[in-house]
């Protein structure tokens, strides 16, 4: 009968680690509601208009050595990159299929399997796939922890925690503020009179109104010579410098996606949007998609190559032109004086792998 007082064994605890996915975001959010509203900057216009140029940058761009992705599949992994700093797709019989939440195993650093949840209409399901049947797209990638990238809103929280208070507050400050208002001084008297005088005022736009005024004797004594001087409620706002703080931090958002501010000037020029435009794509875009078509062709087993650059027409077409112009005639006087074409071009640094040195 002491079998009844033995102690039940502990059944083993199961220990899972998820990065960053569904699981992980939804956590996050309930820490920042139990902390606070922080880290919500990806609600902004400023950073919904750089997730659209990303998005359509890489959905226009054009890719060679596969069908599989097309134009969807790179618009929606250009979200997931700017929002999550990485994006999942399952190498299926039915093409690519997306994944919303994830688990992986990894040796040396690297991941060999994956645990995967494909979305559906009636809930996810689950499934096991090597890290081949995976492309895994990562951008802002640490080197302690190679397996999984950082979107630029986490890599600039502080910066983004600011952009989102201060369009909180200005927000707040525009729905609750008096703005406009003002408080009229009136001699002492009843709610009801106050409330008749106060519906005088109204839709009374361009009229005068004549109002008893304040300089009354009461008892013996006169009242303060303050006669019908309103008092504005408005908040300033300039000395608050609000509006100057809210542009200094939608510029540094803007350059933490690759987008240059100037673009988004009031005063800003045609030249200066196209420069805009060829800085994102030259130094943001292209060596992220040239880091997407390395992962392809791992994974698929094919040369894939992405290119962003031409689609989007971010060079200067006149100083092409010229350039052109200048490598035509230059390879004709090569050729007349007896120089290898090919040597000349390697001479001056052109062309892909030109061992020039």
């Amino acid at each position: 009968m002491f079998n009844l007082f033995k102690r039940k064994a502990a059944e083993p605890t199961e220990t899972r680690s998820v990065q960053g996915g569904f699981t992980g975001q939804v956590m996050a959010l309930r820490e920042n509601w139990i902390s606070g509203q922080t880290g919500l900057a990806d609600l902004t216009a400023t950073v919904q208009a750089c997730v659209g140029l990303w998005e359509g940058a890489l959905a226009a761009s054009d890719v060679q050595g596969t069908d599989l992705l097309s134009r969807a599949v790179m618009a929606s992994a250009a979200r997931s990159l700017a929002l999550r700093g990485e994006s999942l797709w399952y190498v299926g019989d039915e093409g690519l299929r997306p994944v919303s939440d994830y688990d992986f195993s990894t040796s040396g650093g690297k991941v060999k399997a994956y645990r995967l949840t494909i979305p559906d209409a009636g809930g996810g399901r689950s499934i096991t796939a090597l890290a081949s049947e995976v492309l895994h797209f990562k951008t802002g990638v640490d080197s302690s922890a190679p397996w999984s990238g950082t979107s630029p809103l986490r890599r600039a929280s502080l910066t983004a925690e600011l952009l989102n208070t201060l369009e909180r507050a200005l927000a707040e400050t525009y729905g609750n503020a008096p703005i406009g208002s003002a408080v009229v001084p009136f001699p002492e008297s009843t709610g009801t009179d106050l409330e008749t005088l106060a519906a005088g005022f109204k839709g009374r736009r361009g009229r005068v109104l004549l109002r008893e005024s304040v300089n009354v004797a009461a008892q013996g004594s006169v009242a303060p010579a303050s006669d019908w001087k309103p008092q504005d409620l408005t908040p300033d706002l300039e000395r608050a410098m609000m509006t100057q703080n809210w542009k200094a931090a939608r510029d540094s958002v803007l350059a933490a996606y690759g987008v240059l501010p100037g673009g988004y000037d009031a005063a800003t020029t045609g030249p200066m949007v196209r420069e805009m435009q060829r800085h994102l794509a030259g130094w943001t875009l292209q060596p992220m998609a040239m880091l997407m078509a390395e992962e392809a062709t791992e994974k698929l087993g094919s040369t894939v190559e992405i290119d962003v650059m031409r689609p989007v027409q971010a060079y200067d077409v006149s100083g092409r032109a010229r350039a052109m112009a200048t490598l035509v005639q230059g390879l004709a006087m090569a050729k007349e004086a007896g120089i290898d074409p090919d040597a000349a071009l390697r001479l001056v640094n052109w062309g892909l792998d030109d061992a020039a040195f």
